[in-house]
């Protein structure tokens, strides 16, 4: 039997009543040990336990898609989604054997000016440098079956842009991945979950399917397709450790 508290989660009858109300999608970012000195341990996951999760996901009677497949809501049954935000290193490295083995399609929302290079927008605010997928390695991912989509240009907080400013972010990222791995772009990650009704507009316009905030919930008929909700896939006391941690990272400055 399994001891992991989020492997029996949906054995609860709300909680199958609110996957039952259209696809979840959960948000992750990073796969491996968490570094001591990182500002935030909860953003890494340890590949054994992602297998785990992602197991009694199936166990549970849900179905693995890819995004493509999210705005169709009239779809009936528990579905879900993996999304990981960034476009790290260690979820090709330590993420895509688990994946590859649990018959999962992901997607990586990558920061496309960033292409292997670091976090530095985290790294500004005193995170550890993490490396992010070069090209080559994010035609690796693509090769084994995996999704891309744009999470920015530079990972600026749009709300704080000029509609210039965030034009270029969500145009010309979408156009310079595409231009670069030769797919097309239909999905967009808000940085950091931020956007406006403006912001959400222009990520319309510029031909994107979706895009996903850092809202919780599942996506049911009625969701906006450029609002979709996300989910930490975290166990009860994963998320009461997470919001102690980022309650004393602020108390410490």
């Amino acid at each position: 039997m399994m001891r992991d508290w989020f492997a029996r989660i949906f054995l609860s009858s709300a909680q199958r009543a609110l996957l039952a109300q259209g696809p979840a999608i959960f948000l992750l970012h990073k796969t491996g040990l968490a570094p001591r000195n990182t500002r935030d341990p909860f953003d890494y996951v340890d590949p054994d336990r992602l297998e785990t999760r992602l197991a009694a996901l199936g166990a549970a009677g849900l179905k693995s898609i890819s995004m493509d497949a999210v705005p169709q809501g009239d779809r009936p049954g528990q579905r879900f989604v993996i999304s990981f935000d960034d476009g790290y290193r260690n979820v090709l490295r330590q993420g895509l054997p688990v994946l590859q083995r649990q018959g999962i399609q992901a997607i990586q929302f990558l920061v496309a000016s960033r292409i292997g290079g670091h976090n530095d927008w985290d790294q500004a605010k005193g995170e550890v440098a993490e490396d992010l997928m070069t090209e080559a390695e994010v035609r690796e991912w693509l090769a084994a079956g995996q999704q891309i989509g744009s999470h920015g240009l530079t990972h600026r907080n749009l709300k704080k842009l000029s509609e210039k400013e965030a034009r270029a972010e969500i145009f010309d990222s979408k156009k310079k991945l595409e231009d670069q791995f030769g797919v097309a772009i239909r999905h967009f990650s808000y940085p950091s979950g931020r956007y406006t009704p403006q912001i959400r507009d222009l990520v319309e316009e510029a031909g994107y399917l979706t895009a996903s905030t850092v809202e919780f919930g599942v996506n049911g008929p009625g969701t906006n397709p450029f609002e979709l909700r996300r989910i930490f896939p975290l166990s009860a006391t994963e998320l009461l450790g997470k919001a102690r941690h980022r309650l004393w990272r602020k108390v410490l400055g």
